[in-house]
């Protein structure tokens, strides 16, 4: 294990998302951020085991541990889509839980002792920032707790036990971080001082990986790149390319991902007779998807509030589109304002409507010149607002404001 620099504070950063290995396909957002710390703080990352997994491991700079919490080769509740995913996917995982739970309390434990953070930051609210506040009652721990939210843990979480919960953590929380406007509004709507909220979004690394492509890109090329999850929206996508077919035979849709509704989606193309233009590329590693993104003209984005009340927290995979040179249509919802201005960076479809998906997917096919204004238009917006470099920038001013 590295040596630290004794005058370097110290970052414990716990999360049930992070990668398992190099070129992982589970979403890397919070070891990018860790990366990026590593050249102010010492950063240790708190995360679940896995099977295949090391239990420490230094991974570019970034100290790693991850804790047992079962039977190895059912080390899996954390990972392929998340955890609230895997709920829905296998009522069985339900008896994990408390497993899960007590593996992470007690590795918490275990890093704040031998540790001595300065700073935690607990990325979601439950399980995490809720493990850390009690992990923080027992070893008296006086480390200020920074809570980042990125949607499910608000959203997806709802019930009388799991609100109270909610403002629990919350009031316990030095700050909260959260990825849009549309939360900062939900967490202050529970009563949270506006002082303590910071709208910090994951960032996107748009002068390096997420660029325009040399090529030109593929004529009437539609892409969704996301988890086959019904928030994801993806059904509405599928029912619309009959429309869009009918007055552009030559689109092709390309779905990368994968997830629970992924035979439910197959069905419902081969239902419709679309075999011939949607194409089913799978998950792909994350290094791979800047060149997936340049190839693809337009890129869609068809959430919705689900049936459980989950939405968006952001919408990272729009911005990385964005950075990519591609033109982007998204759903009509509070969360993705941010970065999709209708008419300006992108279009806005209303959720759930197939018909006005087709419409806005067919006024861009018809007007190539209105695509690439959109897409100009989005890379310069972006490029503003969602660098790495701005958003490892605001977690350092929160983190030293703290300490």
């Amino acid at each position: 294990m590295a040596c630290t620099d004794g005058n370097r504070k110290k970052i414990l950063i716990s999360t049930s998302t992070f990668p398992r290995w190099d070129h992982d396909t589970d979403p890397p957002f919070v070891y990018d951020l860790a990366r990026r710390l590593t050249d102010i703080f010492d950063v240790v990352v708190l995360c679940p085991h896995a099977p295949g997994t090391k239990t420490t491991e230094l991974m570019s700079g970034i100290r790693v541990k991850r804790f047992r919490y079962f039977f190895g080769p059912y080390e899996t509740l954390a990972y392929g889509g998340g955890i609230l995913n895997r709920f829905r996917q296998n009522f069985l995982c339900y008896f994990m839980v408390p497993f899960f739970l007590l593996g992470e309390f007690a590795a918490t434990i275990r890093c704040l002792r031998a540790e001595k953070p300065h700073v935690i930051n607990a990325h979601w609210l439950i399980p995490q920032g809720l493990v850390a506040v009690l992990a923080k009652a027992v070893t008296g721990s006086k480390a200020p707790l920074v809570c980042t939210l990125h949607g499910g843990d608000i959203f997806g979480l709802t019930g009388v036990i799991l609100d109270g919960l909610k403002k629990f953590v919350l009031n316990q929380c030095a700050a909260v971080n959260v990825v849009s406007s549309a939360m900062a509004e939900t967490v202050a709507a529970l009563g949270i001082d506006r002082t303590r909220i910071n709208i910090v979004p994951m960032g996107v690394d748009l002068l390096g990986s997420f660029i325009p492509g040399e090529c030109k890109k593929t004529p009437d090329s539609l892409l969704f790149v996301g988890r086959f999850a019904e928030k994801k929206g993806l059904i509405y996508l599928v029912n619309a390319m009959p429309k869009v077919l009918a007055r552009h035979p030559d689109a092709r849709l390309t779905i990368i991902g994968h997830g629970p509704l992924e035979e439910v989606i197959k069905q419902r193309t081969r239902e419709l007779d679309l075999q011939h233009a949607v194409i089913f590329g799978g998950a792909v590693k994350n290094n791979e998807l800047p060149a997936i993104y340049q190839q693809a003209q337009i890129v869609v984005f068809p959430s919705i509030i689900d049936s459980r009340g989950d939405t968006e927290g952001f919408g990272l995979v729009m911005v990385e589109a964005m950075g990519c040179g591609c033109a982007v249509i998204a759903s009509d919802l509070p969360a993705i304002h941010d970065s999709v201005i209708d008419e300006e960076t992108g279009l806005l479809a209303r959720q759930k409507d197939s018909g006005d998906l087709a419409e806005k997917i067919n006024d861009l096919l018809d007007n190539p010149e209105k695509c690439s204004r959109l897409s100009s238009r989005a890379r310069t917006y972006i490029l503003e607002r969602y660098d790495w470099i701005l958003t490892a920038a605001k977690y350092a001013a929160v983190f030293n404001n703290l300490v």
